[in-house]
């Protein structure tokens, strides 16, 4: 069940409402009672590897486009 909160709500009780999203509970703010937004928990990516697609790209990448190719095929 979703936590709802009026913006004045949310605005006393931030610190309570991002700690319930942060654990997995939905948190909806409501706007002139309308739901307007929804907090939820930031998911850290794996970020990226150094050397990841080494091998799997093909041709010369860095060599750019020949006066007589046109960039565009």
């Amino acid at each position: 069940m979703a936590i709802k909160a009026n913006v004045h709500e949310a605005k006393t009780r931030l610190s309570e409402l991002l700690e319930r999203a942060h654990k997995g509970e939905e948190v909806v703010i409501a706007k002139a009672g309308k739901p307007y937004a929804r907090l939820v928990p930031v998911v850290e990516g794996r970020g990226r590897e150094p050397g990841a697609f080494r091998g799997r790209i093909t041709g010369d990448v860095l060599g750019g486009v020949g006066s007589d190719e046109s960039p565009w095929g």
